[in-house]
Formats: C-alpha cells, structure tokens, sequence
C-alpha cells in the first residue's frame, strides 16, 4: 500500500488514488480548509497568532480576498470529491473546514486598528503564506515534471511537515537567535564609512552583495557542518532524507538552523545593506532553498548551472554516491565550489538516490530533535 492509500485511510477511505477518483480533490480540499481555519484564526488573535513584520506589509483587501477565495475553492473541491468517490470522508471533511472557517467570519472578520504588543507571538500568517504558496507552485511542477516517481505523500513527509510548522511557528525565537551574535559580539567591528559606502550602490547590485556575502560565508559553515565531528550530527539530520522534493529542504535541526543563520547574518550585518535588498534577497533565498530540493526533472544549460546553483547540483550534494560526499557546498554560486574544490556534478547525470549511508538518524521530528545529543553522548 503506497503513502497516498495510508493517508485515505485516516480518513477511513481504502479507495484508489488515481487521477479522476476524487482523491486530489479531496485532500486539496482538506489542505485548504486548514489553510482557512488558520487564517480566520489569525483575524481573531492577530496578537498571539500573527508576526508584527508581516502584518506590516501584507495588504488587507488582498488577504480578505484571498481567505474568502481559498474558503469557496476548498468547498469546491471537497464537493467534487463527494461526487467521484463512493466513501464521502475526505470531501466531507474538507466542506466542513471550509464551512467552520466562513461560519467563524472569513475574510469578513473586523481588524483590530491597534494590536497590544505583547512578549510572544506565534508566526502562523508567516506559515500559512508560505506553505500555501509554495504548495500551489512546486506540488504541480513535481507532478508535470518528476525526476523519480514518487507520491506528495512519501515516507517522513509528516516530520518534514512539522519542521516547516516550527520553524514558521518559531519565527520571533529564531530571528532573535539569529541576530544576537552579530549585534552582540561584532558591534566593535561596524565601520560606517563601508556602510555608507555599501548603501549608496544601486539596490540590484546591494541584492547580488548580500548573496555574495551570505554564500561565502554559508560555503565555509556549511563545509564546518561536514567535516567537525560535533557539528555534523546536527547536519546530518538535513542528509537523512531518503527523497528529494519541495519540502525535503525544510528537514533542518534548530541547531544547524540558528547556528548557521546566526554566523551568515554577520557580514551582512558589518556591510549595513539597506533594508528593500535584504529583504529581497531574504524572499529570494525562501524559494530558492526549495526549488533545489525539489523533484524536478530540469537540466538547465551549462552556463546555468555554471553560474546558480540548480536542483541537479544540490540533490548530488545529498547523494549517496560515494564520490559525492562532501562536494557543492554552496546554496547559490556554484563556481564557488569550483574555486575551493569541492564542485560534483557531472553533466546531464543526476544521482541514483539520497541519505547516509547506514542511516543513522533515527525517523520522527522529536527522535531527530534530540539525536545530535545522543550522538555526542554515546561518542
């Protein structure tokens, strides 16, 4: 029984899950109903739920429209799967979500004008935005382009999902531990004439200097990460994944995480690049990340892939050819492993399959969570 037939029978619905059966229509239908919920739910307590820096820039007639729009296709959709599948569950369950999210106000739902500060909050509109658009954009493109046949729902893709919640859940712990290092310890070290210097260059080229500096930086933690005994079952934890898709690259412990983030911000930090390019090369790198995991069949040019990193050069840094390991390091410049001799890709091949050899990391998010300490412990 494949992973699509396990998940229907959650629902208690063994039926097939072939094209035309009702299934798609059904658990799109699902997804969008939590995706409503959560949204409505986010109107209801902007303070707790909702991070001040999105609600800042996200235009409200849009997000309204956007609610009410996911609320009406969700209902769709599970009326759909009613009508093609003989068990009603799934089309039910999403028609209901969907009719609990209106009910509870859609995108109706009065704004709070002031919203208290108060000393924590959850990010889910950041987690609802971003698993809703990168859903709608690489689940169809793994579907019309595969690079190996393999379901939306493979093995581990429940931990995977969890650690895209927390992380996006996370999001005001992670930023601060991000930045601590860099406004603590490297205060000493800021020069505004450089910055001044920085700031005054057009915002293209501030774009290309924050990837510059992040990748540089990210090429040598991330080389640290491979060869550093006790850094590396952090890492590992990132290698353990069996399959390669949009969601495989959210597969990352907190501590390789904020670790990683908090040494990268620091030369962004010492440079002063203005805010509008950092944010977008911050935009930037959350679609990148995961169109080089994901399943795609692409093989772009050569001067390409000579010049950004591409999903063929990333998935053969997670592969299990020997003659891989520990090769491309770098997440946006691929020429820089070409400097430091650490480049793999030979051209037009892509890997046979991904993880650790023996595969050590134990399955589960909280297994995972907290086999770095183990590691260390039993060594």
């Amino acid at each position: 029984m494949n992973l699509d037939e396990r998940v229907a029978r959650i629902f208690g619905d063994n039926e097939p899950t072939r094209f035309g059966s009702g299934w798609m229509s059904g658990t799109t239908s699902v997804f969008l109903g939590i995706i409503a919920t959560g949204g409505v739910a986010c109107f209801h307590l902007p303070a707790t739920l909702t991070s001040p820096e999105i609600r800042a820039i996200l235009p409200l007639p849009w997000v309204r429209a956007l609610i009410e729009s996911v609320i009406g296709l969700g209902f769709l959709l599970g009326l759909a799967s009613t009508l093609l599948r003989h068990r009603k569950v799934l089309g039910f369950a999403g028609m209901a979500m969907a009719l609990m999210a209106s009910l509870a106000g859609g995108g109706r739902v009065p704004a709070t004008e002031t919203v208290p500060p108060v000393p924590f909050h959850l990010g889910l509109d950041w987690f609802l935005i971003n698993i809703l658009l990168l859903a709608v954009i690489f689940v169809p493109l793994e579907r019309l382009w595969p690079l190996r046949s393999q379901s939306v729902f493979r093995p581990a893709w429940t931990a995977d999902t969890v650690y895209f919640l927390v992380s996006h859940l996370l999001v005001q712990v992670s930023t601060w531990l991000n930045l601590l290092p860099a406004k603590v310890f490297f205060a000493w070290a800021v020069h505004p004439g450089l910055q001044d210097w920085v700031r005054s260059q057009p915002a293209l080229v501030q774009f290309f200097g924050c990837a510059l500096a992040a990748d540089l930086t990210e090429y040598w933690v991330h080389r640290c990460f491979h060869h550093r005994r006790w850094l590396w079952p952090f890492h590992a934890v990132h290698h353990s994944s069996t399959s390669m898709d949009w969601l495989a690259g959210s597969r990352l412990h907190l501590g390789d995480v904020v670790f990683t983030r908090a040494v990268t911000f620091i030369p962004l930090f010492l440079l002063g690049f203005d805010q509008t390019p950092l944010i977008a090369y911050l935009g930037f790198v959350s679609i990148h990340a995961v169109f080089i995991h994901a399943n795609v069949s692409w093989n772009f040019p050569r001067w390409v892939e000579a010049l950004v990193v591409t999903p063929r050069f990333h998935h053969w840094h997670h592969a299990i050819e020997r003659e891989a390991i520990d090769r491309n390091f770098a997440v946006h410049f691929p020429w820089i492993d070409r400097f430091f001799g650490t480049y793999y890709a030979p051209p037009g091949k892509w890997p046979t399959g991904y993880g650790i050899e023996g595969h050590p990391v134990p399955d589960g998010f909280m297994e995972q969570c907290i086999y770095p300490f183990r590691r260390q412990k039993l060594d």
